[in-house]
């Protein structure tokens, strides 16, 4: 059988596939990077590519003035989805699949950092992809925004910060806003290449994060591997 061919659509730098890679690894997906904010052309359609991750980054999912590819990706990500291929939207990656699919993006309205708990909803416990997950577990997120629930979506997950924590439209098009692809290795990266934005909005990481890291890091590690894995069989 031929390698599954994924497309990783990059919108910001330092972000990375994480545990999604880990996953396609061990799949032996061939991964087509494309970093659409500095340049990367995307592809005209889905006719290429088995599947496609598209992740996070420090710009809101409404921002096409400075992102002018934002509303290609947005056809991009229905294309995908109407063809029965396999989607991953990740934080801004979510958002955008969102907005694809009629959903209203609210901007700066939701902020969570760091480890935070996620409860699945009863959709959840019967999902292909997340029905074998705890009920409850800790997550990374690092977000300020929220949407609403695209029409025609079932909500996955949920917590009190965010009502929209995870989504499926159709078989298998994902949006997941909190960070299941970021173990305590990619963490630590961010707090490097991010340091100085971390310190202005919260001061308090650098003295917590080790303590936070040793409490949630290993169960929110499994459950996010558990959680790549089980997307890259749904490809």
């Amino acid at each position: 059988m031929a390698a599954k061919r994924v497309l990783v659509v990059v919108n910001y730098d330092n972000t990375g596939l994480g545990q999604v890679g880990t996953a396609l690894g061990e799949a032996g997906a061939a991964i087509d990077e494309r970093r659409v904010h500095n340049g990367g052309v995307l592809p005209k359609d889905a006719s290429q590519h088995d599947a496609m991750v598209v992740l996070g980054g420090g710009q809101n999912a409404l921002d096409d003035e400075t992102y002018p590819y934002i509303p290609s990706l947005l056809e991009l990500m229905c294309d995908f989805e109407r063809t029965n291929k396999a989607v991953l939207g990740i934080c801004l990656g979510s958002q955008l699949l969102a907005r694809a699919f009629g959903a209203e993006n609210s901007i700066g309205t939701a902020t969570e950092f760091g480890w935070h708990g996620v409860s699945l909803t009863d959709a959840g416990k019967h999902d292909p992809v997340l029905g074998a997950l705890p009920e409850n577990f800790p997550i990374f997120q690092w977000h300020d925004d929220t949407f609403s629930l695209p029409p025609g979506a079932e909500r996955l997950a949920t917590n009190s910060a965010v009502e929209n924590q995870a989504f499926r439209i159709g078989r298998a098009a994902y949006g997941m806003q909190f960070h299941f692809e970021a173990d305590r290795k990619l963490v630590r990266g961010w707090n490097e290449a991010f340091a100085g934005w971390i310190a202005e909005r919260h001061p308090d990481w650098a003295g917590v994060f080790e303590a936070e890291a040793a409490r949630h890091g290993p169960a929110a590690d499994a459950v996010g591997l558990q959680i790549a894995r089980a997307w890259v069989s749904a490809i």
